[in-house]
């Protein structure tokens, strides 16, 4: 699991693309899009290579051009007819390819290179709303199909983090401005999935309040600290994967005695992890939210 993939099955090529395996073979074989190599027992395999001409392929099918066309033109033309593409529509979706073929080559230039030109016309906001999310939720499927390891997913994630760092430190440059509440962000024990946690710290900062950024694997009782020193705090924290080994339900009961009892304090939680939780769940200090989109209107 842990070995960089190089050589890649067609259901890895259909997951990073979104065009079905059985389509994939008949631009094959039809139109000879792809040159696969094979194993001593005959099965296909494909290099990075063709990923990235996959990738470029589908952009292009799917903003109009027929694949027979597509077919006639020569690999040149296929990556300048992407490039002119991007330029005049500025799509999304090339920039997550890009950041794709990123990743898989550890192409840190690469990654820069395509969220500048993305910066460069959008805000912070938009960017990650737009490209990042998706992208995520992308790599999370990636991974639990096995078609990129954790070298992948830390490389990325990492990149993305720095430029997430970079507009967080220029924005705590100020002093708040909106002293309504003391935001305090966590993760809980053994989470480290902290992207989602830290746009928020981001938007926190731009709306003008305090915001203080535990970070990952905090423990619950260590919440308490905050609390000696701050009043009205709404903490916050991204459920992802943990907890695992209590419920949502029973994390939720952890919390709520063991910090906010006998306090005006707020819990607000997020992550996928809130799907176990029935609709019906009502406390008035804690609130449950779908998205960082509802968090945020909240604000």
């Amino acid at each position: 699991m842990n070995n960089i993939k190089s050589e890649f099955t067609i259901k890895d090529l259909e997951n990073f693309t979104g065009i079905k395996a059985h389509t994939i073979r008949i631009w094959e074989k039809r139109y000879n899009i792809l040159e696969p190599n094979r194993t001593e027992s005959n099965i296909r395999y494909y290099d990075i290579n063709n990923l990235q001409k996959l990738l470029n392929v589908s952009l292009l099918n799917s903003n109009g051009l027929k694949i027979s066309k597509i077919a006639e033109l020569p690999e040149s033309k296929i990556n300048a007819s992407v490039r002119e593409l991007v330029s005049k529509k500025g799509l999304d979706t090339q920039a997550s390819n890009s950041f794709k073929l990123s990743m898989l080559n550890f192409d840190e230039n690469l990654f820069n290179i395509t969220y500048n030109n993305l910066i460069a016309q959008s805000s912070l906001r938009d960017v990650f709303k737009n490209v990042f999310l998706p992208f995520m939720n992308d790599l999370g499927l990636l991974w639990q199909v096995n078609s990129i390891t954790p070298a992948h997913e830390h490389f990325i994630t990492n990149l993305i983090s720095q430029k997430i760092h970079i507009n967080i430190e220029r924005l705590q440059l100020a002093s708040p401005t909106n002293f309504d509440k003391v935001f305090v962000l966590y993760l809980p024990m053994n989470e480290i999935h902290d992207l989602g946690l830290l746009y928020l710290h981001y938007e926190l900062l731009l709306h003008g309040y305090q915001s203080i950024y535990l970070g990952q694997s905090v423990p619950v009782a260590n919440l308490n600290d905050v609390q000696k020193v701050y009043d009205n705090i709404c903490f916050i924290s991204y459920l992802t994967v943990e907890p695992s080994r209590m419920s949502v339900l029973e994390y939720i009961e952890t919390v709520d005695n063991t910090v906010l009892v006998d306090t005006n304090n707020e819990l607000w939680l997020l992550g996928r992890k809130l799907a176990e939780v029935s609709p019906d769940f009502n406390k008035t200090n804690i609130s449950l939210f779908e998205s960082i989109d509802f968090l945020l209107k909240k604000l």
